[in-house]
């Protein structure tokens, strides 16, 4: 099989020349060969290797996949394992597995090529917790049967609260008791223990079971019967706990600090009750939930999915308990204080005894100022069940009769501005007191002394006595001024014609002259009515220019002001207008005859008043009540259908390039989460309805993405939703292989948020059944010789898919005495059709047969007849 071709020199080779020799190998079986070449050189003998070796592949595959530790969310995961062809032929291999925890083995065969690596995708679907430790046999050419164990872990998101201070879980936070307006907080870790990064909300729940608002649970059992009016009430609780931040987004194994705060709020009651008595203890539960795990509501609008779809709930609740209490403070003599009377410049004290009557909290108070009155100590703290004498002292600074409202202020810690990192300390609760007191002038004698001639500045009815000390005079200079026309006392004779409107000036106003006064008024002397020299100061008078700004400047307000009443009335005519021109009045005034009808409530339609839906900003939690009202005016709506595939308005593109915050994604429904569509028959055509409930005031846009064949036909795959809207899509299953499927798809929320839905059906073939596998056929009592048997057979459908059947007898030498009718049809799904078998007796008639009932792309079955034929002698 090897053959050499050389002429050997017969002459020594010189320096830089070469000869050449050629080794053929011819292979004639499959068999490796091994054979040595001699060379000659001079006195050395060299042996040179000749191997003939045939063409092989060598397959070489990865003995292990490790899918890791992976969350239960219903996601297909997929790992890719090589196989590596060595060789210098391709290779053929085939992949063997009959589990149920592999979903997708693709390629399941194949070839591959020399010096090349294929690679083969193995999908698994995360959607029941567990380990995964599989094995698969991989048939390689050449190499036998490899094994290749698949293995990872698929545990639940798992979310946990810890303490800050013991690193242990938390299950109940008690906040104690507090005053009504009062705050405090407390720390905690959310813990996520999963190996993905999840995002999170925080939801209040308001109305869970077990939950108490506001109810005095140390009181009497009709007082705490009585309390629980108080759940029907619309309580925003958001304004009781505060949770900052009350949404995020956790990494693997992270933690996050949370800051709780509790501030307690004094509800109204339909009753008075005594404020002693009014004590309130809230339980409430603060649930911590990954971002769209909502599906509750829509498993029943879907019609519900198995119980194993709905047992992980990947959420963790923390119950908070804490008590409001009221500010119980107790004065002697009483919060009416009456002073003595007293003097002015004198003062007089009362002692008042504070008592805090609160059991659980002491009390901080503070006086504010107050005119005449003086309080010692002004500030202080009252302990629980303990007095203070506080001295309140009065001392008036000027004559008359004091009633004043002394306000107490009641210190304590509170949040400002949702701040519940730096609680401030605030007054949350004002006391009042009221203070009584009398200052009384002391009797002074009246000297009165002569007038010498002109009347002062203060005189008596006669202008004769003049009291003297008593009194100030003020500082500025008196000016008397009155109309020249009004008296004719001394008045010249050449200015008693004298008709303008000139002012008096008194003669005790000479100060007043230097004044800067106004340029166009005229002064004129009290007894000769002369007109008097009126001195303008330049350096303090308007000038001209001046006098023109200011009178502008005058106008244009009083413009404006008109301006504004004037556009006032015109829109008060135009209402009036529009109230009045309407054709159902008739314009027939009420005083001329015509009577208003009696109108009662009782006329009036009762209208079912619409849920409340509170605005939902980003520093207010979200409320299982608040998300009640919002889904409830969602789905009261009709379900659109067939919506714009793709932003149209202006509107629709502002909003649907919006990024959501994650209380906003949580407002989304879209669901179920898992679509089951439990046995259905190959070639058939399945749907199942994917609910979208948009719950913003926003509109979004919905984008599908489907890769597998089976759920192709789901239309449509792009729709925007308008706020506060319900809508359904259309999922459509169809399959032509046989097993279990799944599969999941995704979809974006504008083009940014991304989720999954995991969809699940078992493909059962096409099959019929029958009623009776042998049918045995005997004749009805008292009839004739040579009548006919009869009898029927029902062939079933027990899948949802229309079946095609036909009739075969099965005949051997001799011919069959049976028929049966009809000998084709199609049943219906889940129906049944009736078959009746005829045997007609005969001289040797057989008396058995069979019939073969062959499925359309399905099974066969065989039917056999006996007639029971009995002979009566």
């Amino acid at each position: 099989q090897l053959k050499l071709i050389v002429e050997n020199p017969e002459k020594p080779v010189a320096s830089g020349l070469q000869i050449k020799a050629v080794v053929e190998y011819t292979p004639k079986c499959a068999e490796d060969l091994q054979d040595n070449l001699t060379l000659l050189i001079d006195d050395d003998i060299v042996h040179i290797p000749v191997l003939g070796l045939i063409p092989y592949c060598d397959l070489e595959i990865e003995s292990e996949v490790n899918f890791g530790e992976m969350i239960a969310n219903n996601k297909l995961v997929s790992k890719q394992i090589h196989i590596t062809n060595h060789g210098t032929t391709s290779g053929v291999f085939r992949v063997l597995y009959d589990g149920v925890v592999l979903l997708n083995i693709k390629p399941a065969r194949g070839v591959v090529k020399p010096k090349s690596v294929r690679k083969i995708r193995v999908d698994i679907c995360t959607d029941i917790p567990g380990v995964i430790k599989e094995m698969m046999k991989v048939e390689l050419e050449s190499r036998g049967c490899a094994e290749v164990w698949v293995k990872g872990v698929v545990v639940e998101q798992v979310l946990k609260v810890l303490g800050v201070s013991c690193g242990k879980v938390l299950k109940c936070i008690n906040f104690g008791p507090l005053y009504f307006g009062t705050s405090k907080t407390e720390k905690i870790h959310l813990y996520n223990e999963s190996p993905e990064s999840v995002d999170w909300v925080a939801i209040l729940e308001d109305n869970a079971i077990g939950g108490e608002l506001g109810t005095d649970l140390q009181g009497s059992t009709d007082a705490v019967l009585h309390d629980l009016s108080l759940k029907k009430k619309d309580v925003d609780v958001s304004t009781l706990i505060l949770c900052v931040p009350n949404q995020g987004t956790l990494l693997p194994y992270e933690k996050s600090l949370i800051t709780v705060c509790f501030s307690p709020e004094k509800f109204e009651r339909e009753l008075e009750v005594n404020d002693a008595s009014l004590i309130q203890d809230y339980v409430l539960f603060l649930r911590f939930e990954a971002v769209g795990q909502r599906g509750v509501c829509l498993q029943d609008l879907s019609g519900g999915a198995p119980a194993a779809t709905r047992r992980h709930s990947r959420h963790v609740d923390l119950a908070l308990m804490g008590s409001g209490f009221p500010v119980i403070l107790s004065f002697k003599p009483g919060r009416v204080i009456n002073f003595e009377d007293c003097y002015l410049g004198e003062k007089t004290q009362v002692v008042c005894t504070m008592k805090n009557e609160s059991k659980f909290l002491p009390v901080t108070f503070r006086f504010r100022k107050a005119a005449h009155f003086n309080i010692s100590p002004e500030r202080g703290t009252l302990k629980v069940k303990s007095e203070k004498e506080v001295m309140i002292s009065f001392s008036p600074r000027q004559i008359g009769t004091f009633e004043m409202k002394q306000i107490i202020d009641i210190i304590g810690t509170g949040v400002e501005e949702n701040n519940v990192d730096a609680l401030k300390t605030k007054s949350f609760h004002q006391i009042h007191l009221t203070l009584l007191g009398v200052c009384k002038s002391k009797r002074t004698s009246v000297v009165f002394t002569i007038n010498p001639g002109l009347t002062p500045l203060i005189s008596n009815a006669t202008g004769q006595f003049v009291v003297r000390g008593t009194g100030q005079l003020s500082d500025t200079a008196p000016v008397a001024i009155l109309k020249s026309t009004q008296t004719q006392i001394h008045t010249h004779r050449r200015n008693r014609n004298c008709k303008d409107d000139a002012l008096i000036a008194f003669p005790n106003d000479r100060a007043a002259s230097l004044r800067p006064s106004e340029w166009n008024k005229k002064y004129r002397t009290i007894f000769t009515k002369t007109e008097r020299y009126n001195y303008v100061d330049p350096d303090f008078a308007y000038t001209d220019f001046e006098q023109l700004l200011r009178k502008a400047n005058t106008k244009r307000y009083l413009d404006f002001i008109s301006h504004l009443r004037q556009c006032r009335l015109e829109k008060e005519a135009a209402r009036q207008f529009y109230i009045y021109n309407n054709p159902v009045s008739i314009a027939i005034k009420p005083g001329e005859g015509l009577k208003s009808p009696h109108i009662s409530i009782s006329d009036f339609p009762k209208e079912k008043p619409e849920p409340k839906i509170l605005p939902s900003d980003e520093n207010s939690m979200l409320t299982s009540r608040k998300l009640a009202a919002i889904v409830s005016k969602s789905t009261n709506k009709g379900i659109w259908s067939w919506l714009s595939p793709e932003p149209s308005s202006m509107q629709e593109k502002e909003d649907c390039r919006l990024t959501l915050t994650h209380k906003q994604l949580h407002q989304i429904f879209i669901g179920p989460s898992t679509i089951d569509f439990g046995d259905v028959c190959v070639y058939s055509t399945t749907t199942k309805e994917l609910h979208i409930i948009n719950n913003l005031t926003v509109h979004i846009w919905i984008q599908i993405e489907i890769e597998v064949a089976e759920l192709q036909e789901t239309s449509p795959l792009s729709q925007v939703v308008p706020p506060l809207t319900k809508t359904h899509i259309p999922v459509v299953f169809e399959t032509t292989a046989v097993g279990m499927f799944k599969s999941s798809f995704s979809y974006k929320i504008n083009k940014q948020h991304i989720g999954h839905v995991l969809v699940i059906a078992h493909a059962m073939p096409i099959e019929l059944q029958l009623s009776t596998k042998e049918l045995i056929l005997s004749p009805v009592p008292g009839c004739l010789a040579g009548t006919e048997f009869r009898r029927t057979v029902r062939v079933c459908n027990p899948r949802n898919h229309p079946v095609g059947f036909t009739w075969r007898p099965v005949t051997g030498d001799r011919k069959s005495a049976f028929t049966i009718n009809p000998t084709r049809g199609f049943v219906e799904p889940y129906s049944d059709v009736e078959c009746e078998v005829v045997w007609r007796p005969g001289f040797n008639t057989p008396e058995t047969g069979q019939f073969l009932l062959c499925v359309r792309k399905g099974n066969s079955i065989n039917l056999k007849c006996l007639a029971k034929v009995t002979i009566h002698v």
